[in-house]
């Protein structure tokens, strides 16, 4: 139905089909638009628009003003223009009509094109419809429609229009009506803005409506907000529309609402059966005819809603979900085999700490997806004392922002307190510190260090000899690999790893503790720089060396300058990059090419696989200056000015008394060796999820050959129950295309929330919860606020990167991004600070920031809309403030 009369025009038609109130009309199909212009020339247009970027917007507005005079010029043809007075004439004399644009790619689940195309309202005769017909068809190219098609990828030659004639209807109240609250998420409440007149005046905005909020299932009005309504549009006798003055009834001018109690009630339940019609929150327009009728003249999804959990809570009332995604510095989505190796990880780690996991492929109980990112039940963790007390506290330095949201759920009485004793948690922690002798490493790295270390490289080797498998291992086997690596053996290594950089952060706190006011936060952070043992920092710096290693050449470093990452990595595969680099970037990737951007995801490409990212980094560093400022100069200054510092503490300890100058010296000591030990539990995980990912494509390969999909990467479309169903046998090209196209949908959702309850509720934009990391009281205007991260000011250029794939970040630019993973730092080497959404002080890209002295801020509220690239941004990382010039881009 869609490619044939559009998304306006089938939804109207189903609601119609349903038994629903819409006007009568009829639907001019997309084959009369297609035929119309079948003979003007628009093949040059389609080709032309493929090869224009969506920032070029002057070639995008010339191209859709080109498209729009061939379309008007060749008007409606003598055919169709005789079935439009057919039937037209069928509705009566000279009916006063809406002419409404119904183009294919309107209202899909995944974009509204509300507003995109035109609508021609009191539209009376023949010829005044059709040229409002024709002037529909020409809207399909309005520099808008042109350019929101493009960003969202969408072919402009797949792309037509119907036309939808329907019966006017003179409306004394119209307006829009959500099904679900589109700001808080809120399932259970609907939202109707409503104005006398025509809805036109509340669609454009021309209006400050009435709001009323609805509580679905009571009928209960929550909310009733009556709006100035200055101006309103009213149909004209003989066609067209005006706008006049609004009309305030009440004594003393005082505006009263335009709508009754009953008749808001009457909507929200006219929207709940479209709703309930659809199985899906639902974007309504409506109107009241002066008789007090009740039409609906549009439904569309609400496409901003971000999804809910794609299972329901075993357990009754509200829930609520932690996104751990991005906990992890991740925004976007996980393939589904990402997916289906977290569940497997998740349920490891839940069956050691003694919870029950039915089916380790599905994941533990608290486990849950929604929007193709992880999110964990952490109600028991509200109702807990204990819970109240740790999590958040971690959440603080790890994505404060969470930590807020998570706090501001304390006051809901749904969440009240019901455990008040530490037992539980004892009894899912003792198991995990038994099994692994958290104790005894805990003890070893305080008395014995050197062994503690010693002990540490025997795990990472132990580890790395679990990953090894046949060659001649069967499709089956390899799945098992992928089961027992990821559902068994990698997590092992975390609590064997993990207590030594906690004893290392443990003793910053005891030397605070030891010396007061002799151990000012600064002088601890400089402490905490140029750690040893850190494999991401060791990554950056072995990058550098390459990049030194090239410069010695320059002949070498010439043949490279000037050409993209994607030419370099075509040179890479070929062979023919200087020998210098080829064997350079070779023995890096053997190292380190087991990761990745977005690296928790098996399903993304690791640098092995596509060194396109690294080779960007390599280009960048290429470009910037020998001297004080090379990273690895800073490193090794950072690492200076730690023992420096180190010896001062000692000595101030000394003052007091020998005994305090041993403790300070042990604990420091023990600091300086085990706090860069913090990034090796995840990148010995990375190891195994890559490992995972070498068998998975070994399958897929087999997979592509029998056709069972279409080529070998498909197979992280899928999860492992899919793969034994194709190895049965069983043709997934559909599933996985569909998979694909979910997971494309998802990469394009820019707002994900921190927390999300059972009911579609997001907590953070409710008006209850603040949700920023500081109030941001008593700051300047332009001035944005977050959590301070590593401390400095530099005032430069900023840099918004939403993908550091492919990513130029010129040296001593400011990098402004959603948030960063391991897979990032390599532009830290050439950035000259740091802004992130996400994030707390001892999130990855705040504790990188400082190895390096950037000056950072993170936790930054809508960072990434709000700062535009090229724009001087002042980051001051000590205050937890960027300072925008010009007061920044509101979002």
């Amino acid at each position: 139905m869609l490619p044939e009369v559009g998304g306006k025009a089938a939804n109207l038609g189903e609601l119609a089909g349903a038994g629903l109130p819409v006007p009568p009309g009829f639907c001019l199909t997309t084959a009369a638009y297609v035929h119309a212009l079948s003979a003007i020339g628009m093949e040059s247009v389609f080709a032309a628009l493929q090869n224009v970027g969506a920032a070029d917007l002057d070639e995008l507005n010339g191209l859709a003003e080109h498209a729009r005079s061939l379309v008007l010029d060749v008007g409606v043809p003598d055919d169709i223009s005789q079935a439009i007075r057919v039937a037209y004439g069928e509705l009566g004399e000279n009916v006063p009509v809406a002419v409404r644009s119904s183009a294919t790619a309107e209202d899909l689940p995944f974009a509204s094109f509300a507003g995109q195309q035109d609508t021609f309202l009191n539209v009376v005769g023949i010829d005044a419809v059709l040229d409002a017909v024709s002037r529909c068809w020409a809207s399909l190219w309005t520099d808008r429609a042109v350019s929101y098609r493009t960003i969202n990828g969408i072919d402009h030659a797949s792309v037509a229009l119907a036309v939808v004639v329907q019966e006017m209807v003179d409306s004394a109240t119209a307006g829009v009506m959500f099904t679900a609250n589109p700001v808080t998420g809120k399932r259970h409440q609907t939202v109707i803005d409503a104005s006398p007149g025509l809805g036109e005046a509340v669609v454009s905005g021309a209006v400050n409506p009435d709001q009323y909020v609805v509580e679905v299932p009571s009928g209960t009005i929550v909310q009733r907000t009556v709006g100035d309504r200055q101006v309103e549009i009213r149909s004209v006798p003989g066609g067209g529309t005006e706008r006049v003055p609004g009309s305030l009834p009440g004594g003393g001018g005082v505006p009263q609402p335009c709508l009754s109690d009953q008749q808001v009630r009457a909507l929200a339940e006219l929207g709940r059966s479209v709703e309930k019609h659809y199985g899906a929150p639902q974007d309504t327009e409506w109107a009241i005819d002066d008789a007090g009728k009740l039409w609906l003249t549009q439904a569309r999804p609400i496409t901003t809603l971000y999804p809910q959990p794609t299972r329901t809570p075993p357990g009754p009332g509200q829930h609520a979900f932690l996104n751990f995604s991005l906990a992890q510095g991740l925004t976007r989505p996980l393939t589904p085999m990402g997916l289906a190796g977290i569940r497997l990880l998740a349920s490891c780690v839940a069956r050691t700490a003694a919870f029950d996991v039915p089916d380790p492929r599905s994941g533990p109980p608290p486990y849950y997806e929604a929007g193709q990112r992880i999110f964990f039940d952490f109600t028991a963790v509200l109702r807990s004392r204990v819970g109240r007390a740790i999590v958040p506290r971690v959440f603080d330095v790890m994505e404060a922002r969470s930590a807020t949201v998570m706090r501001g759920l304390f006051d809901d009485p749904r969440f009240s307190v019901t455990n008040k004793t530490p037992l539980k948690l004892i009894r899912h922690v003792a198991p995990v510190a038994a099994k692994y002798r958290v104790p005894e490493t805990l003890l070893r790295g305080l008395f014995r260090p050197a062994a503690a270390m010693q002990k540490v490289e025997r795990l990472n080797a132990e580890l790395r000899t679990l990953f090894t498998v046949p060659s001649e291992a069967t499709a089956h086997q390899r799945l098992a690999h992928v089961q027992r690596i990821l559902g068994q053996d990698v997590f092992a290594t975390v609590p064997q790893v993990l207590p030594l950089p906690a004893l290392g952060f443990g003793m910053v706190a005891l030397v605070r503790r030891l010396l007061g006011a002799q151990a000012p936060y600064q002088e601890l952070q400089t402490v905490i720089r140029g750690l040893p043992n850190n494999v991401t920092t060791e990554m950056d710096l072995a990058l550098w060396r390459l990049v030194s290693e090239i410069r010695k050449h320059p002949d070498a470093a010439a043949s490279m300058g000037g050409q993209t990452a994607t030419e370099l990595a075509d040179r890479y595969r070929d062979g023919t990059l200087p020998p210098v680099a080829q064997s350079g970037l070779a023995s890096f990737l053997r190292t380190f090419g087991h990761r990745a951007v977005a690296e928790i995801d098996l399903g993304m490409p690791r640098w092995s696989d596509d060194p396109t990212h690294i080779l960007g980094v390599v280009a960048n560093y290429l470009r910037l200056g020998d001297g004080a400022d090379a990273p690895d100069q800073q490193f090794g200054k950072a690492s200076r000015e730690a023992d420096d510092q180190v010896a001062r503490f000692i000595a101030r300890a000394r003052a007091k008394s020998p005994l305090h100058a041993a403790i300070v010296k042990m604990a420091l000591d023990r600091t300086r060796r085990f706090a860069g030990l913090r990034e090796l539990p995840k990148y010995n995980v990375v190891l195994g999820l890559a490992s995972a990912r070498e068998q998975l494509l070994l399958v897929g390969n087999q997979l592509a050959a029998s056709q069972r999909i279409e080529r070998p990467e498909d197979i992280f479309f899928l999860d492992l129950d899919d793969v034994e169903v194709a190895l049965a046998g069983d043709d997934l090209h559909h599933l996985v295309a569909e998979r694909r196209a979910a997971y494309q949908q998802e990469l394009r959702r820019r707002h994900i929330p921190r927390v999300l309850l059972s009911d579609g509720t997001e907590p953070e934009a409710t008006a209850g919860a603040s949700a920023s990391g500081s109030s941001g009281e008593n700051l300047r205007p332009g001035t944005l606020s977050g959590s301070p991260a590593s401390a400095g000011q530099v005032t430069a250029p900023a840099r918004v990167i939403l993908d550091p794939v492919g990513a130029h970040l010129e040296p001593g630019e400011i990098l402004v991004a959603p948030s960063t993973d391991p897979g990032w730092t390599p532009l830290f080497l050439t950035a000259g600070g740091l802004v992130m959404e996400m994030g707390g002080p001892n999130s990855h890209g705040a504790v990188v920031a400082r190895e390096y002295g950037i000056p950072a801020v993170v936790g930054v509220p809508d960072a990434t809309t709000r700062i535009s690239t090229g724009q001087h941004i002042t980051v001051d990382g000590a205050a937890g403030t960027v300072s925008t010039e010009g007061g920044g881009r509101e979002s």
